[in-house]
Formats: structure tokens, sequence, C-alpha cells
């Protein structure tokens, strides 16, 4: 019988880290994410691993592109507002073609905004919030097993594609506690190797890691470059939940802890007779419009649930069938703003056409 642990969200994000040969961590407090950097700082000395409270989240991140660039398995981690100071450093490892793992237990906002849950990260994350055009790896967990497994498929994403990899979490996702059984990391067999890390010369002939192009055409073909490189994971990273769809009238989707939520929903509307099915992108970038299409080409009307305003409907709505419908029901953060799957259910009926 496997080892089965009662292990909070955060603490889980930690375990995968290690499990999975990440040695180095560089961030700096802030709710509701703290539990990460507290675990990691407590176990890593017991690992041979350096934990290294930054002066601030600028230079964390800074610090998280220094050990990339040197070929180690690294991370750093914060809440919304901390995110966004990273964003300058997050381009320029994107530029320079570095792996490394940032995880945003996402609070509430714009602005200060609050410890509230919130999924109001989603374009942050997805769209890139540095400047320049590039992407990262984005992976959304809904429970703290995923917490957990989705750290460790972070690591090797970013590090098989050479794109910094987020997980994005929630304050919900990330406090609460729930079984975890924990596995061993095995690394699958096409992991390159770090042959562009800058480790010393040592008479071999030189490495460069930059993100700084200067010569005629250089910076063109290097943002070609970077392109080619989001097409290869659009076309072969894409992961998704899905259940109902053979005979959906309505598909539902949600990411992250909203989709925990849909899921309780969906099984009461199943219980009323009403044909409805689920599709969880679990990457957010790459995003399974593939799996959209596919489904919509059957059941044309799709309701997103999302706790925002609206964000991730954007690209469902750029996904789906030209000919599918795109209902949206959504919660921006403040207190108690968590719908119940009662309230899910109300708009299931208000949508859903036999």
């Amino acid at each position: 019988m496997q080892k089965r642990l009662l292990v909070k969200g955060n603490e889980a994000v930690a375990m995968g880290a290690i499990e999975a040969g990440c040695r180095f961590y560089f961030g700096y407090p802030i709710t509701p994410q703290s539990d990460i950097p507290e675990y990691i700082s407590r176990e890593f000395p017991k690992v041979g691993g350096t934990f290294i409270q930054a002066e601030s989240e600028i230079a964390s991140i800074n610090m998280l592109l220094g050990a990339s660039a040197c070929g180690m398995r690294a991370m750093t981690s914060s809440s919304s507002p901390g995110i966004s100071l990273k964003q300058e450093g997050i381009s320029y490892m994107a530029g320079s073609e570095l792996p490394g793992l940032i995880v945003n237990i996402s609070r509430s906002g714009p602005g200060l905004g609050g410890i509230d849950a919130s999924q109001s990260d989603y374009f942050q994350a997805v769209k890139g919030g540095g400047h320049g055009g590039y992407h990262t790896i984005v992976l959304a967990p809904h429970s703290v097993q995923e917490m957990y497994d989705l750290t460790m498929l972070a690591f090797d994403l970013s590090d098989r594609y050479r794109v910094p990899a987020m997980l994005l979490g929630d304050s919900v996702l990330g406090q609460m506690k729930e079984a975890l059984i924990p596995h061993p990391y095995v690394a699958p067999a096409d992991l390159p190797a770090k042959d562009w890390a800058v480790s010393g010369k040592d008479g071999r002939a030189q490495r460069v890691v930059k993100s700084l192009y200067l010569g005629d055409g250089e910076l063109e073909a290097h943002n070609w470059k970077l392109y080619r490189k989001y097409q290869e994971l659009r076309e072969r990273e894409t992961r998704c939940e899905t259940a109902g769809l053979d005979d959906a009238k309505l598909l539902v989707t949600a990411f992250g802890v909203t989709s925990r939520i849909a899921k309780t929903a969906i099984r009461m509307a199943r219980e009323e007779g009403l044909k409805v099915g689920l599709l969880r992108p679990i990457t957010l970038f790459p995003f399974p419009d593939k799996a959209f299409a596919d489904a919509t080409a059957r059941t044309k009307r799709v309701l997103c649930f999302e706790l925002n305003t609206g964000q991730m409907v954007e690209d469902v709505r750029l996904s789906v069938a030209r000919d599918a419908e795109v209902f949206f029901y959504g919660r921006p953060p403040g207190a108690g703003s968590l719908p119940t799957p009662e309230e899910l259910l109300a708009q299931i009926r208000t949508y859903y056409k036999d």
C-alpha cells in the first residue's frame, strides 16, 4: 500500500521540487505562499541545497537567472504582486533561453489587492507579463497531488525546451490540506544535456548565455527561433482533463480550484439528467486548443467558470469550433468570493439546451 500523507498544497510544491532535484531556491516572503520558502529553508540543508531569502523579488528572480545559467535546477516562488516585480527577470530568462521554475500562489488584485482566492493572474502568466514576444510554460494544478506532480513536470518541460515554467496556483490550493501520495522522481530519458551552461571554460569552447542581439538581423532570427519553440510546445505538450464529452449537450470548462467546484456542479447536473461534460485545461500555455476544437465539433455550447471577470474565456473563444457558443460566469476576487456548487449548477441550468 502506498504511503499517504496529509499535506498542505504549498508544502506539496516544495516536496515535489526537492524530489525533482531542485537544489537552489531564491525568494521573498509574501502571503499566501510563504509556506514554500519556510519548508524549503528547513529541508534544503538536509539534501545539500542552497536557500537564499533575497532582499526583494527583483533580486530573487535574477538569482534564479544566474543559477539557471550555470546549469542548476532552481526555482523561486511568490504571490501576485511579487510575481509582477519578477516580470523583467522572467523576460530576460525567456530571452536567454534559460529554464527554471516560477511558482505563483496567486492572490487578489489589481494593485495590493488582498489574500483572497483569485484567478486574475491568467493574463499575466499566459500572455507574458514582461516585455517582448515571449511565453512561459504554464501549468495549473487543481489538487494537492497535482501541486506535487506538476512541479516535477514543470522542471522537466522547462529543461527540455529551455523555456521558464510557471506553476499557477491560488490561495485555496496553497493553503488547503488533503491526501498526497509521494513517489520517486524519474528523469525522462529525453532530457537534453545542459551543454550550454556557463560553468567555467576549462579548456573547452566559450559558452555565452544572453538575450542581447545587436548584429544585423540577429534579434529577428532569435525571436523566430523562440516562436518555433513555442509552436513545438503547442504541438507536443498540451494537457487537459476531460469527462463526459461523448454525450454532452453543454461543455463546462474551468481551471485550478474553480474546476473542483465545477466537477461537483457537473455531478449534480448529471444526477438531474442534464448531459454536461468537463474540459479542464492543465497546461494554460500551451493552451489545449485542439481539445476544445474537437469537443465543440459535437457539443456546441460551452460555459466557462473563472474567479475573475473573464480571462481564460478569451482563449476558449479562440479555440472552439466556429459555430459554438461560449458563455461566461465569473466572480472577481473578494471576501467570500468562492462560488458554491449550487451557484454553478444554477448557471448550468441557465445555459443548458437539450
